[in-house]
């Protein structure tokens, strides 16, 4: 690529990670090299066995406890840890300049919930080589990286089954 740029998937409605994966899917389909770092999450999701076993030359790391350790606002001490060690391993992906994609999932929601900085994000931002794309997702993405961002994406939920009480569905929504 002659030019990478920011992109932020953001927004209440279903669909940022996927939309980020798809995009790793398309990058990897054309030669390029990608990374995938996921925050706040530690599960072997479908996506990521799907994305393992199909495409392993996507790397991906996960920097969280799971969300079932955030529900009430509370994060332990070695959850607090984990982000900041995620976002240390993610700032040295991103100055390595190896990788032409680098996703950062759910590093809004890791901002939001002050486990990370936002000074620090705009830091990476800052940070991301020339012909970089770089890639945050999340909800609640702060003004000052939608500012920074070239490109922003709102998933904006209409309506989700998720109301009438349907469980999260193994291949849909994990």
């Amino acid at each position: 690529m002659e030019k990478g740029y920011v992109q932020v998937y953001t927004g209440n409605g279903k669909g940022k990670t996927t939309a980020s994966l798809g995009l790793c899917l398309r990058a990897t389909g054309a030669g390029l090299k990608v990374y995938l770092g996921q925050f706040m999450k530690d599960m072997e999701t479908s996506e990521i066995k799907a994305v393992k076993r199909l495409i392993p030359d996507i790397c991906v790391e996960q920097y969280g406890l799971g969300c079932e350790c955030c529900c009430d606002g509370e994060f332990s001490e070695e959850y607090i840890a984990k982000t900041k060690e995620g976002l240390k391993k993610a700032v040295e992906i991103v100055k390595s300049g190896q990788y032409d994609v680098i996703v950062l999932d759910e590093i809004n929601v890791a901002a939001h919930y002050k486990l990370i900085d936002i000074s620090d994000v705009l830091t990476l931002i800052d940070q991301k080589p020339e012909k970089t794309e770089l890639v945050l997702s999340g909800r609640y993405a702060a003004e000052e990286i939608i500012a920074k961002a070239d490109l922003v994406t709102e998933m904006k939920e209409i309506k989700h089954y998720f109301e009438a009480g349907v469980q999260a569905r193994v291949g849909i929504e994990k």
